[in-house]
């Protein structure tokens, strides 16, 4: 794992030793969810909240991954189509939709995703880096990768999925 993989990975990492304990094993949660038949998994210490799809206000001249803006108890929250994002096409959004509302920094951003799965449990130490064959559309959003019960979950790295976003630029060009 490289020194920047290292550091990503790290977000997910929480120690979960106490007073009583004398382990040094660190452990995560995180909330996994699939935007088509693949599972992708965030931070759940990021996650402020879980909501059905509601109509956005769509905004001029934004990408297509941005859905638009949702006014969520006075806070204006833009949404990412997760799967447009990650090059699979737009989201064909129905009521039956979620929206993973997370909090980077001082930030709140929906996440527009198929479906919730679970809340998964695991060690820090069993995250795998992403494998470098291809810098396909998205491999660039990804922390790491776990297996949990046969399924993989690619582990989203937040900060970035949201400087990219913040520029508009696709990822590896100038803004």
């Amino acid at each position: 794992m490289t020194l920047q993989g290292a550091a990503s990975t790290a977000a997910f990492v929480e120690d979960t030793t106490d007073g009583n304990q004398s382990s040094t094993e660190s452990r995560t949660e995180l909330i996994s969810f699939a935007i088509g038949d693949e599972q992708y998994g965030v931070d759940v210490m990021a996650v402020r909240e879980i909501k059905e799809w509601s109509s956005v206000t769509r905004l001029p001249d934004q990408p297509d991954y941005i859905r638009g803006v949702l006014n969520l108890r006075g806070v204006i929250v833009p949404i990412i189509d997760l799967r447009c994002r990650f090059g699979q096409g737009v989201t064909e959004s129905t009521p039956m939709h979620i929206v993973i509302i997370v909090q980077i920094d001082d930030r709140q951003v929906g996440l527009l995703a198929d479906r919730v799965l679970d809340i998964v449990s695991f060690e820090a130490g069993k995250v795998q880096s992403v494998p470098k064959v291809d810098a396909g559309v998205g491999a660039e959003f990804l922390a790491g990768l776990i297996t949990i019960e046969g399924a993989m979950i690619a582990l989203i790295d937040l900060q970035k999925l949201l400087s990219h976003a913040d520029d508009g630029a696709p990822p590896g060009t100038a803004a």
